[in-house]
Protein backbone atom coordinates (compact mmCIF):
# COMPACT_ATOMS: atom_id res chain seq x y z
CA UNK A 1 0.00 0.00 0.00
CA UNK A 2 1.33 3.75 -1.00
CA UNK A 3 2.05 6.22 1.65
CA UNK A 4 -0.49 8.39 0.06
CA UNK A 5 -3.37 5.67 0.69
CA UNK A 6 -2.06 5.07 3.67
CA UNK A 7 -2.48 8.34 5.10
CA UNK A 8 -6.21 8.47 4.01
CA UNK A 9 -7.31 5.94 5.43
CA UNK A 10 -5.17 6.61 8.79
CA UNK A 11 -7.01 10.28 8.41
CA UNK A 12 -10.49 8.81 7.98
CA UNK A 13 -10.30 6.41 10.63
CA UNK A 14 -9.47 9.35 12.52
CA UNK A 15 -12.65 11.37 11.47
CA UNK A 16 -14.88 8.25 12.56
CA UNK A 17 -13.22 7.18 15.78
CA UNK A 18 -13.78 11.14 16.36
CA UNK A 19 -17.69 11.15 14.99
CA UNK A 20 -18.85 7.83 16.72
CA UNK A 21 -16.29 7.24 19.96
CA UNK A 22 -15.07 3.59 18.84
CA UNK A 23 -12.47 2.84 15.84
CA UNK A 24 -13.24 1.55 12.48
CA UNK A 25 -12.54 -1.87 14.22
CA UNK A 26 -15.23 -1.74 16.89
CA UNK A 27 -17.44 -0.38 14.31
CA UNK A 28 -17.19 -3.20 12.05
CA UNK A 29 -17.08 -5.84 14.42
CA UNK A 30 -20.10 -4.58 15.00
CA UNK A 31 -21.92 -4.82 12.31
CA UNK A 32 -20.28 -8.42 10.87
CA UNK A 33 -19.87 -11.76 11.88
CA UNK A 34 -15.92 -11.56 13.09
CA UNK A 35 -15.86 -15.13 11.00
CA UNK A 36 -17.16 -13.95 7.83
CA UNK A 37 -15.04 -10.25 7.91
CA UNK A 38 -11.94 -9.52 6.06
CA UNK A 39 -10.57 -9.13 10.00
CA UNK A 40 -9.88 -12.58 9.37
CA UNK A 41 -7.77 -12.75 6.33
CA UNK A 42 -4.39 -14.16 6.12
CA UNK A 43 -1.60 -12.15 5.17
CA UNK A 44 -1.26 -13.31 2.39
CA UNK A 45 -4.63 -12.69 0.77
CA UNK A 46 -3.94 -9.20 2.37
CA UNK A 47 -1.40 -8.55 0.04
CA UNK A 48 -3.43 -9.48 -2.83
CA UNK A 49 -6.83 -7.21 -1.75
CA UNK A 50 -4.53 -4.79 -1.72
CA UNK A 51 -1.94 -5.08 -3.67
CA UNK A 52 -4.39 -4.68 -7.32
CA UNK A 53 -7.24 -2.11 -7.81
CA UNK A 54 -10.06 -1.81 -5.44
CA UNK A 55 -13.15 -1.60 -8.14
CA UNK A 56 -11.17 0.94 -10.82
CA UNK A 57 -14.55 0.93 -12.55
CA UNK A 58 -18.10 -0.22 -12.18
CA UNK A 59 -18.80 -3.91 -12.04
CA UNK A 60 -14.78 -4.45 -11.59
CA UNK A 61 -14.23 -7.45 -8.86
CA UNK A 62 -11.27 -8.32 -6.79
CA UNK A 63 -11.38 -12.04 -6.63
CA UNK A 64 -9.50 -13.92 -3.65
CA UNK A 65 -10.73 -17.10 -1.13
CA UNK A 66 -14.40 -16.68 0.38
CA UNK A 67 -12.86 -14.19 3.26
CA UNK A 68 -11.46 -12.18 0.79
CA UNK A 69 -12.42 -8.96 -0.26
CA UNK A 70 -16.05 -8.83 -2.74
CA UNK A 71 -16.97 -6.73 -5.40
CA UNK A 72 -16.94 -2.58 -4.29
CA UNK A 73 -18.72 -1.46 -7.17
CA UNK A 74 -19.78 2.16 -6.57
CA UNK A 75 -23.15 1.53 -6.76
CA UNK A 76 -22.50 -0.81 -3.42
CA UNK A 77 -20.65 2.28 -1.35
CA UNK A 78 -22.81 2.64 1.04
CA UNK A 79 -21.40 3.41 5.01
CA UNK A 80 -21.69 -0.06 5.78
CA UNK A 81 -19.55 -0.81 2.75
CA UNK A 82 -17.04 2.00 3.40
CA UNK A 83 -16.95 0.79 7.15
CA UNK A 84 -16.31 -2.65 6.09
CA UNK A 85 -13.64 -1.62 3.69
CA UNK A 86 -12.08 0.12 6.18
CA UNK A 87 -11.97 -2.75 8.59
CA UNK A 88 -10.07 -4.85 5.50
CA UNK A 89 -7.21 -2.28 5.46
CA UNK A 90 -6.74 -2.09 9.01
CA UNK A 91 -6.66 -6.27 9.21
CA UNK A 92 -4.46 -6.35 6.61
CA UNK A 93 -2.24 -3.23 8.13
CA UNK A 94 -2.15 -4.93 10.93
CA UNK A 95 -1.48 -8.51 9.68
CA UNK A 96 1.78 -6.92 8.19
CA UNK A 97 3.11 -5.07 10.67
CA UNK A 98 6.58 -6.34 11.01
CA UNK A 99 6.45 -9.13 13.88
CA UNK A 100 9.79 -8.91 15.75
CA UNK A 101 12.16 -11.04 15.13
CA UNK A 102 13.31 -13.05 18.50
CA UNK A 103 15.97 -14.67 16.65
CA UNK A 104 17.75 -11.10 16.52
CA UNK A 105 19.41 -10.66 20.71
CA UNK A 106 18.29 -6.78 20.32
CA UNK A 107 14.37 -7.70 20.65
CA UNK A 108 15.31 -9.01 23.98
CA UNK A 109 15.59 -6.82 26.91
CA UNK A 110 17.67 -9.24 28.85
CA UNK A 111 18.68 -12.25 27.45
CA UNK A 112 21.76 -14.15 28.96
CA UNK A 113 23.74 -13.66 25.42
CA UNK A 114 22.69 -9.87 25.75
CA UNK A 115 26.12 -7.72 25.95
CA UNK A 116 23.87 -5.10 27.02
CA UNK A 117 21.71 -7.21 29.26
CA UNK A 118 18.86 -5.08 31.12
CA UNK A 119 18.80 -7.36 34.11
CA UNK A 120 22.76 -7.16 34.56
CA UNK A 121 22.99 -3.90 36.32
CA UNK A 122 24.10 -2.65 39.71
CA UNK A 123 21.93 -3.73 42.48
CA UNK A 124 23.71 -2.88 45.40
CA UNK A 125 21.00 -1.79 48.30
CA UNK A 126 21.32 0.63 51.19
CA UNK A 127 19.93 -1.36 54.35
CA UNK A 128 18.39 1.66 56.81
CA UNK A 129 17.85 0.34 60.29
CA UNK A 130 15.77 1.61 62.51
CA UNK A 131 18.68 3.64 64.42
CA UNK A 132 19.39 5.17 60.85
CA UNK A 133 22.32 3.26 60.42
CA UNK A 134 23.28 2.01 57.03
CA UNK A 135 24.71 -0.79 55.58
CA UNK A 136 25.70 -1.77 51.96
CA UNK A 137 24.03 -5.45 50.60
CA UNK A 138 25.98 -6.44 47.43
CA UNK A 139 23.19 -8.79 45.46
CA UNK A 140 24.26 -12.37 44.69
CA UNK A 141 24.76 -13.43 41.29
CA UNK A 142 24.33 -17.28 39.90
CA UNK A 143 26.21 -17.99 36.85
CA UNK A 144 24.74 -21.63 36.69
CA UNK A 145 20.95 -21.17 37.44
CA UNK A 146 19.08 -24.13 37.11
CA UNK A 147 15.62 -22.57 35.59
CA UNK A 148 14.50 -20.15 33.71
CA UNK A 149 12.49 -17.20 33.80
CA UNK A 150 10.08 -15.10 31.12
CA UNK A 151 9.97 -11.72 32.37
CA UNK A 152 6.82 -9.36 30.90
CA UNK A 153 7.19 -5.65 31.84
CA UNK A 154 4.27 -3.59 32.82
CA UNK A 155 3.12 -0.44 31.05
CA UNK A 156 6.05 1.88 30.72
CA UNK A 157 6.94 3.06 27.21
CA UNK A 158 5.90 6.79 26.70
CA UNK A 159 6.44 6.61 23.06
CA UNK A 160 3.38 8.79 21.98
CA UNK A 161 1.51 5.95 19.50
CA UNK A 162 -0.77 3.27 20.58
CA UNK A 163 1.51 0.84 20.94
CA UNK A 164 5.54 1.18 21.27
CA UNK A 165 8.69 0.66 19.23
CA UNK A 166 11.23 -1.99 19.91
CA UNK A 167 13.43 0.49 20.62
CA UNK A 168 13.58 0.64 24.84
CA UNK A 169 14.09 3.73 26.64
CA UNK A 170 15.82 4.27 29.83
CA UNK A 171 13.54 5.95 32.04
CA UNK A 172 10.84 2.92 30.47
CA UNK A 173 11.55 -0.51 29.55
CA UNK A 174 15.20 -0.53 30.50
CA UNK A 175 14.85 0.88 34.36
CA UNK A 176 11.36 -1.03 34.76
CA UNK A 177 13.58 -4.51 33.94
CA UNK A 178 16.21 -3.26 36.25
CA UNK A 179 13.94 -2.89 39.26
CA UNK A 180 11.26 -5.84 38.56
CA UNK A 181 13.51 -8.37 37.21
CA UNK A 182 17.59 -8.00 37.60
CA UNK A 183 16.90 -9.72 40.95
CA UNK A 184 15.69 -12.92 39.95
CA UNK A 185 19.17 -13.20 37.73
CA UNK A 186 20.41 -14.87 40.99
CA UNK A 187 17.51 -17.61 40.84
CA UNK A 188 16.88 -18.41 37.09
CA UNK A 189 18.35 -17.27 33.47
CA UNK A 190 16.19 -14.42 32.83
CA UNK A 191 14.65 -13.87 29.40
CA UNK A 192 12.54 -10.79 28.93
CA UNK A 193 11.35 -9.62 25.06
CA UNK A 194 10.59 -6.28 24.00
CA UNK A 195 7.05 -6.21 22.31
CA UNK A 196 4.73 -3.72 21.28
CA UNK A 197 2.89 -2.79 24.47
CA UNK A 198 0.03 -0.74 24.76
CA UNK A 199 1.37 3.07 26.11
CA UNK A 200 1.41 5.22 28.80
CA UNK A 201 0.21 7.38 26.69
CA UNK A 202 -2.73 5.59 25.44
CA UNK A 203 -3.54 4.56 29.09
CA UNK A 204 -3.76 7.86 30.30
CA UNK A 205 -5.91 8.95 26.86
CA UNK A 206 -8.53 5.80 27.39
CA UNK A 207 -8.96 7.05 31.44
CA UNK A 208 -9.75 10.09 30.12
CA UNK A 209 -12.43 8.49 27.81
CA UNK A 210 -10.62 9.06 24.30
CA UNK A 211 -8.32 6.41 22.32
CA UNK A 212 -5.03 6.57 20.19
CA UNK A 213 -5.70 3.78 19.18
CA UNK A 214 -3.78 1.38 21.33
CA UNK A 215 -3.71 -2.51 20.30
CA UNK A 216 -3.42 -4.90 23.07
CA UNK A 217 -4.15 -7.94 20.56
CA UNK A 218 -0.74 -6.85 19.15
CA UNK A 219 0.98 -6.61 22.46
CA UNK A 220 0.29 -10.27 23.17
CA UNK A 221 0.72 -11.73 20.09
CA UNK A 222 4.44 -10.30 20.71
CA UNK A 223 4.63 -12.19 23.78
CA UNK A 224 3.13 -15.50 21.97
CA UNK A 225 5.67 -14.64 19.50
CA UNK A 226 8.93 -14.38 21.55
CA UNK A 227 7.35 -17.50 24.13
CA UNK A 228 7.12 -20.08 21.15
CA UNK A 229 10.67 -18.74 20.19
CA UNK A 230 12.22 -19.28 24.26
CA UNK A 231 10.40 -22.77 24.03
CA UNK A 232 11.67 -23.72 20.89
CA UNK A 233 15.22 -22.41 20.77
CA UNK A 234 16.26 -21.68 24.30
CA UNK A 235 14.34 -23.80 26.81
CA UNK A 236 15.98 -27.42 26.09
CA UNK A 237 13.37 -28.59 28.63
CA UNK A 238 14.56 -26.59 31.83
CA UNK A 239 11.77 -25.39 34.68
CA UNK A 240 10.43 -21.99 34.04
CA UNK A 241 9.10 -18.92 35.99
CA UNK A 242 6.80 -16.74 34.45
CA UNK A 243 7.11 -12.90 35.92
CA UNK A 244 4.61 -10.47 35.12
CA UNK A 245 3.17 -7.07 36.21
CA UNK A 246 0.35 -4.90 35.51
CA UNK A 247 -0.50 -4.71 31.46
CA UNK A 248 2.98 -7.74 31.21
CA UNK A 249 0.83 -9.39 33.66
CA UNK A 250 -2.30 -9.64 32.21
CA UNK A 251 -0.61 -10.88 28.83
CA UNK A 252 1.41 -13.66 30.94
CA UNK A 253 -2.09 -14.40 32.23
CA UNK A 254 -3.89 -15.30 29.03
CA UNK A 255 -0.50 -16.94 27.45
CA UNK A 256 -0.80 -19.08 30.57
CA UNK A 257 -4.31 -20.06 29.95
CA UNK A 258 -3.84 -20.79 26.52
CA UNK A 259 -0.44 -22.28 26.04
CA UNK A 260 0.33 -23.63 29.73
CA UNK A 261 -3.24 -24.76 31.67
CA UNK A 262 -3.64 -28.46 31.33
CA UNK A 263 -0.58 -28.98 28.07
CA UNK A 264 2.12 -30.74 28.37
CA UNK A 265 4.67 -28.05 29.59
CA UNK A 266 3.03 -27.24 32.28
CA UNK A 267 4.77 -29.82 34.15
CA UNK A 268 7.79 -27.51 33.26
CA UNK A 269 6.52 -24.54 35.36
CA UNK A 270 8.11 -24.28 38.73
CA UNK A 271 5.34 -21.01 39.59
CA UNK A 272 4.06 -17.69 37.85
CA UNK A 273 4.14 -14.46 39.60
CA UNK A 274 1.33 -12.57 38.31
CA UNK A 275 1.20 -9.03 40.06
CA UNK A 276 -1.05 -6.10 39.31
CA UNK A 277 -3.95 -8.26 37.77
CA UNK A 278 -6.45 -10.50 38.56
CA UNK A 279 -6.25 -14.12 38.07
CA UNK A 280 -9.77 -15.35 39.55
CA UNK A 281 -10.82 -18.28 42.00
CA UNK A 282 -13.75 -19.04 43.17
CA UNK A 283 -14.48 -18.00 46.89
CA UNK A 284 -13.23 -20.23 48.70
CA UNK A 285 -11.05 -22.04 46.25
CA UNK A 286 -7.85 -22.42 45.15
CA UNK A 287 -8.16 -23.09 41.57
CA UNK A 288 -10.91 -23.77 39.17
CA UNK A 289 -11.71 -19.91 37.80
CA UNK A 290 -9.00 -18.06 35.63
CA UNK A 291 -7.36 -21.50 35.42
CA UNK A 292 -8.59 -25.33 35.55
CA UNK A 293 -5.39 -27.08 36.51
CA UNK A 294 -3.10 -24.34 38.49
CA UNK A 295 -3.72 -23.12 41.39
CA UNK A 296 -2.63 -20.49 43.93
CA UNK A 297 1.07 -21.04 45.68
CA UNK A 298 0.05 -21.48 49.54
CA UNK A 299 3.69 -22.44 50.05
CA UNK A 300 6.95 -21.93 49.21
CA UNK A 301 8.05 -25.02 48.54
CA UNK A 302 4.71 -25.87 46.50
CA UNK A 303 5.72 -25.20 42.31
CA UNK A 304 3.52 -25.20 39.29
CA UNK A 305 1.84 -22.41 41.22
CA UNK A 306 0.25 -18.89 40.93
CA UNK A 307 1.69 -15.52 43.35
CA UNK A 308 -0.56 -13.14 42.55
CA UNK A 309 -1.75 -9.81 44.33
CA UNK A 310 -2.48 -6.01 43.92
CA UNK A 311 -1.61 -3.76 46.29
CA UNK A 312 -3.37 -1.24 48.74
CA UNK A 313 -2.53 0.77 51.86
CA UNK A 314 -4.19 -0.27 55.29
CA UNK A 315 -4.89 3.57 55.52
CA UNK A 316 -6.33 3.96 52.17
CA UNK A 317 -8.43 0.63 50.70
CA UNK A 318 -10.30 0.53 47.46
CA UNK A 319 -12.92 2.14 47.59
CA UNK A 320 -15.80 1.58 44.43
CA UNK A 321 -14.13 3.54 41.61
CA UNK A 322 -10.68 1.28 42.41
CA UNK A 323 -8.93 -0.63 39.41
CA UNK A 324 -7.91 -3.26 41.17
CA UNK A 325 -9.01 -6.55 43.14
CA UNK A 326 -12.67 -6.09 42.51
CA UNK A 327 -14.41 -9.29 43.38
CA UNK A 328 -17.30 -9.64 40.58
CA UNK A 329 -19.94 -12.60 40.51
CA UNK A 330 -19.27 -16.35 41.06
CA UNK A 331 -15.63 -15.22 41.28
CA UNK A 332 -13.16 -13.23 42.95
CA UNK A 333 -9.39 -12.11 42.89
CA UNK A 334 -6.79 -14.90 43.60
CA UNK A 335 -4.53 -13.32 46.96
CA UNK A 336 -1.23 -15.30 48.12
CA UNK A 337 1.07 -12.85 50.70
CA UNK A 338 4.57 -13.26 49.13
CA UNK A 339 5.77 -12.92 53.06
CA UNK A 340 3.07 -15.49 54.17
CA UNK A 341 2.07 -17.84 51.64
CA UNK A 342 0.21 -19.65 54.13
CA UNK A 343 -2.44 -16.96 55.44
CA UNK A 344 -1.94 -14.29 57.96
CA UNK A 345 0.58 -11.46 58.28
CA UNK A 346 4.28 -11.15 57.10
CA UNK A 347 7.16 -8.85 57.17
CA UNK A 348 8.12 -7.43 53.52
CA UNK A 349 11.59 -7.57 51.89
CA UNK A 350 10.88 -4.55 49.87
CA UNK A 351 13.18 -2.80 47.26
CA UNK A 352 12.40 0.85 46.64
CA UNK A 353 14.62 2.63 43.55
CA UNK A 354 16.48 5.44 44.33
CA UNK A 355 17.11 6.10 40.49
CA UNK A 356 13.83 6.51 38.85
CA UNK A 357 10.85 4.90 38.33
CA UNK A 358 8.28 3.45 36.08
CA UNK A 359 6.12 6.07 36.08
CA UNK A 360 6.33 10.47 35.45
CA UNK A 361 2.82 10.32 38.06
CA UNK A 362 5.45 9.06 40.73
CA UNK A 363 5.85 11.19 44.01
CA UNK A 364 8.79 12.96 45.45
CA UNK A 365 11.54 11.02 46.70
CA UNK A 366 11.56 11.29 50.45
CA UNK A 367 14.23 11.33 52.53
CA UNK A 368 14.96 8.33 54.24
CA UNK A 369 16.63 9.46 57.19
CA UNK A 370 16.66 12.22 59.83
CA UNK A 371 18.86 14.27 59.43
CA UNK A 372 19.29 13.48 55.90
CA UNK A 373 22.19 11.29 54.98
CA UNK A 374 22.87 10.76 51.39
CA UNK A 375 22.68 7.66 49.47
CA UNK A 376 24.87 5.74 47.33
CA UNK A 377 23.41 3.04 45.93
CA UNK A 378 20.72 2.53 43.35
CA UNK A 379 18.20 0.73 46.00
CA UNK A 380 17.46 1.24 49.64
CA UNK A 381 15.68 -1.54 52.03
CA UNK A 382 13.72 -0.56 55.29
CA UNK A 383 13.80 -4.20 57.58
CA UNK A 384 11.01 -4.56 59.97
CA UNK A 385 9.17 -1.54 58.11
CA UNK A 386 6.73 -2.91 56.32
CA UNK A 387 4.27 -5.50 56.53
CA UNK A 388 1.41 -7.24 54.43
CA UNK A 389 -1.87 -9.55 54.64
CA UNK A 390 -4.38 -10.38 52.15
CA UNK A 391 -7.58 -8.78 52.89
CA UNK A 392 -11.29 -9.52 51.61
CA UNK A 393 -13.72 -6.44 52.08
CA UNK A 394 -15.95 -4.42 50.68
CA UNK A 395 -16.19 -5.97 47.46
CA UNK A 396 -12.30 -6.54 46.92
CA UNK A 397 -9.63 -9.16 47.52
CA UNK A 398 -6.51 -7.57 47.66
CA UNK A 399 -2.84 -7.11 49.47
CA UNK A 400 -3.16 -5.03 52.70
CA UNK A 401 0.10 -2.72 52.67
CA UNK A 402 0.97 -1.44 56.55
CA UNK A 403 3.77 1.15 57.23
CA UNK A 404 5.36 0.44 60.85
CA UNK A 405 6.20 4.12 61.31
CA UNK A 406 7.99 5.71 64.21
CA UNK A 407 8.28 9.22 64.41
CA UNK A 408 11.05 8.95 67.63
CA UNK A 409 13.66 6.82 65.04
CA UNK A 410 15.84 7.82 62.88
CA UNK A 411 14.46 6.19 59.77
CA UNK A 412 11.63 7.76 57.38
CA UNK A 413 7.73 7.18 58.82
CA UNK A 414 6.81 6.56 55.03
CA UNK A 415 7.21 5.36 51.33
CA UNK A 416 6.27 6.62 48.23
CA UNK A 417 4.46 4.99 45.27
CA UNK A 418 1.05 6.21 45.38
CA UNK A 419 -0.08 7.86 41.98
CA UNK A 420 0.15 11.35 41.98
CA UNK A 421 -2.19 13.90 40.03
CA UNK A 422 -0.92 17.42 40.58
CA UNK A 423 -1.00 17.61 44.36
CA UNK A 424 -3.93 14.52 45.11
CA UNK A 425 -2.99 10.93 45.17
CA UNK A 426 -5.41 9.17 43.11
CA UNK A 427 -6.03 5.92 45.98
CA UNK A 428 -7.80 4.08 42.56
CA UNK A 429 -4.40 2.71 41.74
CA UNK A 430 -3.23 1.99 45.28
CA UNK A 431 0.31 1.19 45.66
CA UNK A 432 0.08 -0.89 41.70
CA UNK A 433 2.89 1.26 41.00
CA UNK A 434 5.25 0.06 43.43
CA UNK A 435 3.85 -3.60 43.85
CA UNK A 436 6.65 -5.22 43.01
CA UNK A 437 9.14 -3.30 44.68
CA UNK A 438 7.30 -3.90 48.15
CA UNK A 439 7.40 -7.52 48.07
CA UNK A 440 10.86 -8.56 45.53
CA UNK A 441 12.76 -9.83 48.74
CA UNK A 442 10.05 -12.10 49.29
CA UNK A 443 9.49 -12.89 45.65
CA UNK A 444 12.86 -13.80 45.20
CA UNK A 445 13.39 -16.01 48.21
CA UNK A 446 9.98 -17.99 46.67
CA UNK A 447 11.22 -18.59 44.00
CA UNK A 448 14.67 -19.91 44.76
CA UNK A 449 13.26 -22.53 47.15
CA UNK A 450 10.88 -23.54 44.46
CA UNK A 451 13.99 -23.97 42.18
CA UNK A 452 15.55 -26.20 44.84
CA UNK A 453 12.01 -28.41 44.97
CA UNK A 454 12.05 -28.30 41.16
CA UNK A 455 15.67 -29.64 40.76
CA UNK A 456 15.01 -32.25 43.79
CA UNK A 457 12.61 -34.05 41.73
Amino acid sequence: MTDRVEGIFRGIERLLSHRYGRSVAQISRTAFDPQATAVNLAERECKQALLRPLCPRRGHEVHGTENAVGCLSMSHCHVITLTFFFSVISACLQAQAETPDYSKIDTWLCHPDNPEDACDRDLSTTIIAANGRFTRESWPNNPEPAIDCFYAYPTTSHDKSGNSDLIPAEQGELITAHLQAARFRSQCRVFAPLYRQVTVPALRAMMRGESIGGDRTMALNDIKVAWNYYLEHENQGRGFVLIGHSQGASLLRDLIASEIDGKSNQKQLVSAIIVGTSVNVPPGHEVGGTYKHISLCRSAEQIGCIVTFSSYRDRLPPTADAYFGRISGDSMPGCTNPAALAGGKGELISYFSTIGEISLRFGEYRHWTTPTQPVETPFVSVPGMISAECVRNDGFSYLQISVAADSNDARADDIVGDYWVEDEIVSAFGLHLIDTHLTMGNLVEIVGVQARIYAAQ
